[in-house]
Parts: structure tokens; C-alpha cells; sequence
């Protein structure tokens, strides 16, 4: 206990400073802004914001990126209550109740419990990620070469078993991740490899430049293409912020519920704010007396997934910081930007660097602070946003991808190539394949082949390496099992049902 409050003390010295108070801040209401916005999200806003990062200190690039991503989940309650337009896809359960709440003129009540039950979820978060933390970085210690690939074997598979929709298109963007994390220079060899004789790719293609061209620019086209979206702003204004008595009496164990079992799905490979969400929102209906008021503005159906959102985003943080692990997309893109700053992920960086990681923890409480006191406030600024055209917005959007790809190497030839990822990313939706499978795999993939190459020169090249090695061959098991598990028909059809549920 000592050594966790000694931790601590460090993390909130350095937390602390103006500089990082500010960046937590700006991207508590960043993430909150993009939340609010539907159509745009926190993976797109972080992979814009990635070349920003270059030019700040470590620390302070992944506080504010990671309070976009948590900010997001507080944003995207507001619309979803308000407007019945959810602006992140963790928030679309918050539609069903929080909206008819709203039309029945609690609007207040439910924004109000969906902020408390966010914050309260955020600062138990927060803690589980502070104690367990040592313990999950010390057995990363003892790790060697077979142990971390099979480790990133078990979470690539993971993540397919977790991904929305069908499971061979989910192993296909995985696959193809892999593929585009190989283009470049081999680093052994220096043979080219996949650059098809363009020298612009011998270095390999740049993590933003991928990242803002999916997520950025093919997100753009996608709702373009959507066409106008209805939104039924409520013509009365918010009066009462305070839930009644009753109110909280209900909404209390919900929270309660959606912090356990968010925590618990946000540590997953494949899991986070969105799954929690759901699973949170089944949960509260198999647990009600009265299932009944579920859909005619049941608090529970606000205070359980909003809780749970927030938990999962924030333990999701957990084996991206101990183990370098990305259990989702927005994960991909942190460890991404830690590359950028030449931090290699991984248990190291907490014996390494203390005073970014326990910084970055203690700076997860101060975002949920900070949330909690600026969101309600600035309520009715949220909602004139939402009556900003989106031709608007995209346009301003689209013309910041295209300066932050270029400040990466001052290169068109970037610009050109985020636009390519752009289209593809379109077509990827327009195909129904999750582009976030990708990115895992673009992140992984070098680390796999080094690890690789590294086990099997330990073994002399006998791949019974990992079968030998206990660690090793029981997550190699277990991914295998997974993907046998989720081939069954019977479990293919259940997990189908569950995502359409």
C-alpha cells in the first residue's frame, strides 16, 4: 500500500503541473465535443491529433489523448439524451431510455445521473488500473520472446471473437494489417519489401498517415454519403438537474453493476466502451422487477450503460500500459503515438519512465474530475453545436486531416496516400468490415515478426520453442481453442444474435 501511494504521489506530481492540467483539459473537452458530434468519434479525432503529439512532451501528447477517449463517453450521452442521436457508439443504448426520460421532461435528471454514473465509474476505474497495474507489469517482466508472440496471438484472436459482424471478414482485416505492417525495409535483411519500387515507402507506411486516412477521411465519406440526418431537438428548455431521491435509489446498484462489469469486459482484447455498454444495458433488463419500463424512460437503462462505457474505456488502458497490448482500436492508436516518441509499449515503461505512466494514471482521475464539473454546464453550448450543418463541420474536419498527414514528413506524397486509406476505409464500411481489426494488426505485426525472429533464433530455429515454454504454449492453446470455439456453428449464430441484440 505504500509503494501504491508513493506511486501515486508521483503520478499526481506530475499530473499536477499547468502544462498537463491544461492538456487534460483540452482534451476532456475535446472528447466531450467530438462525443456530442456524431459522425466523428475519438478514434478519428486521435488519429488527427497524432501529429499534434510530435511537438509536445510525452506525457502531456497521451494525457490529452487519452481524456479524448474517455471524454467521448460523457459526450456522447448528451446527444443521445437530448437529441436521440447518439455521437459515439458506446452511447447508442443511452438512446433508448435517456431520450424518452428526456421527452418526458427529466432531461436533467438523466444528464445528470448519466455524468455522476460516468464519473463514479471513471474513479473506480482508475483505481483497479493503479493496483493492478505492478502485479500485471511484473509477470510481463518475466516474459521472454515465445511468451510475447503468443501473447499477440491471443489478443489478435480475441479481438476477432469480439469484432462486430462476420468473423472471416474480421480475420481478413487482421490479415491484412499484418500485410501492411511488413511494407518497408526489412530490419535484418535491409531487403524492400512490398514498397513496390516506390522509395517513398522504404521507411514503411507512417501509423498516423494509415490511421487518419481510415479512420479520418473514410469516416468522413461514410456519413457524407449517409445523407442528412433527422434530429428532434427538444423545444423545452432544461430546468432541473438534480435526480429525485428515487431516482438515485434506482440508479445507484445500475452504476454499480455497469462499473464491475465494465471493468471486467474493458480489460478484453476486442472489448472497451462500446461492448460494455450493451452488455451493461442486457443486464440491467434481466436484473429488473419490472423489465417492462425498459424503452418508456427506465434510469437504470441510462445510469448501468453509461457507467459501464466509461469503466471500459478507461480498463482498457490496462494491458496497453503493462503489457503494450492493444485490446481495441483507439489503444492502437496511443501505443502508436508512444512509438512516435520512441517509448517502446511494454511492462518496461513502468520501471522506465514511473513519471509518464503513473502521470498518465493519476491524470485519468483529474479528466473524470474535470468532466464531471464542465459537462453540465456547458449543456446548452453542446446542443447549439448539434445545429451546426455537417457539410460544415466535415469540410473543416477533412482540411485538418490533410494538414496534420502533411506535417508528418512535409510530404504530398502523405497527403496522397491518406487519401487512398481514406477511399479504402470507405469501402470497408460499405463492405461491413470492421476497420479496427486492421489497425490491431498493423500494430502488432512488427512486434510479432520481431519476436519471432528472436524466439526462433534462441531455438536455433526449432519452433518447439513454444511448446516447451509453459506461458507460451498455454496462450497459443487458448487462442486456439477461441478460434475453434467461435468456428462452431451454434456459438457463430449466438454471437451474431448477441451483436444484433
Amino acid at each position: 500500500m505504500e509503494q501504491l501511494l508513493a506511486n501515486l504521489g508521483t503520478g499526481f506530481s506530475v499530473a499536477l503541473t499547468p502544462a498537463n492540467l491544461g492538456f487534460a483539459l483540452l482534451g476532456a473537452l475535446i472528447g466531450t465535443l467530438i462525443g456530442v458530434l456524431p459522425g466523428i468519434g475519438p478514434i478519428a479525432t486521435i488519429a488527427m491529433l497524432l501529429p499534434l503529439t510530435f511537438h509536445l512532451e510525452p506525457v502531456s501528447g497521451l494525457i490529452m489523448l487519452a481524456g479524448i477517449f474517455y471524454g467521448a463517453q460523457y459526450g456522447g450521452s448528451t446527444s443521445a439524451i437530448l437529441v436521440n442521436l447518439p455521437g459515439e457508439t458506446s452511447s447508442v443504448v443511452t438512446c433508448i431510455d435517456g431520450h424518452q426520460m428526456a421527452r418526458q421532461g427529466r432531461a436533467g435528471a438523466a444528464l445528470a445521473i448519466a455524468a455522476l454514473a460516468s464519473f463514479f465509474a471513471g474513479t473506480v476505474a482508475t483505481g483497479v488500473i493503479a493496483m493492478l497495474a505492478p502485479p500485471l507489469a511484473r509477470i510481463g517482466q518475466s516474459f521472454g520472446a515465445p511468451e510475447y508472440f503468443a501473447l499477440m496471438t491471443l489478443g489478435l484472436i480475441a479481438a476477432v471473437v469480439l469484432a462486430h459482424g462476420s468473423v472471416v471478414k474480421a480475420i481478413a482485416m487482421i490479415v491484412l494489417g499484418l500485410l501492411l505492417g511488413l511494407v518497408g525495409t526489412d530490419g535484418q535483411t535491409a531487403a524492400q519489401r512490398f514498397t513496390f519500387d516506390l522509395t517513398k515507402l522504404s521507411d514503411g507506411i507512417d501509423f498516423a498517415v494509415l490511421a487518419i486516412g481510415v479512420f479520418g477521411v473514410g469516416e468522413i465519406i461514410a456519413n457524407l454519403t449517409r445523407g442528412g440526418e433527422s434530429r428532434s431537438l427538444l423545444a423545452q428548455g432544461i430546468s432541473r438537474l438534480m435526480p429525485t431521491r428515487d431516482e438515485i435509489k434506482l440508479a445507484w446498484p445500475a452504476a454499480m453493476r455497469g462499473t464491475a462489469l465494465g471493468g471486467l469486459l474493458g480489460v478484453l482484447p476486442g472489448g472497451g466502451a462500446t461492448l460494455s455498454s450493451f452488455a451493461a444495458y442486457v443486464l440491467e433488463k434481466k436484473v429488473a422487477r419490472d423489465p417492462s419500463r425498459f424503452g418508456h424512460g427506465a434510469i437504470e437503462g441510462v445510469a448501468g450503460p453509461e457507467a459501464a462505457n466509461n469503466a471500459g474505456a478507461q480498463t482498457s488502458f490496462i494491458p496497453m500500459l503493462t503489457l503494450g497490448l492493444p485490446g481495441n482500436a483507439v489503444m492502437a492508436l496511443m501505443i502508436g503515438a508512444m512509438m512516435i516518441h520512441g517509448i517502446q509499449p511494454g511492462p518496461q515503461v513502468m520501471t522506465e519512465r514511473p513519471a509518464l505512466f503513473w502521470g498518465m494514471v493519476a491524470s485519468m482521475w483529474i479528466g473524470n474530475l474535470m468532466l464531471l464539473v464542465i459537462n453540465l454546464p456547458l449543456i446548452g453550448i453542446w446542443v447549439q453545436l448539434l445545429k451546426v450543418p455537417y457539410r460544415f463541420l466535415f469540410l473543416a474536419v477533412l482540411l485538418f486531416c490533410a494538414i496534420g498527414v502533411y506535417t508528418i514528413s512535409n510530404s504530398a506524397f502523405a497527403v496522397i496516400l491518406a487519401a487512398v486509406f481514406g477511399v479504402a476505409g470507405y469501402i470497408f464500411v460499405r463492405l461491413e468490415c470492421e476497420p479496427a481489426p486492421m489497425i490491431l494488426g498493423f500494430v502488432l505485426g512488427p512486434l510479432m515478426e520481431d519476436n519471432l525472429r528472436r524466439a526462433m533464433r534462441i531455438s536455433g530455429g526449432d519452433p518447439m520453442i513454444f511448446i516447451e515454454r509453459p506461458i507460451a504454449f498455454g496462450l497459443l492453446i487458448a487462442a486456439a481453442i477461441l478460434l475453434v470455439i467461435v468456428a462452431l456453428p451454434s456459438i457463430r449464430s449466438g454471437r451474431e444474435r448477441a451483436f444484433q441484440d
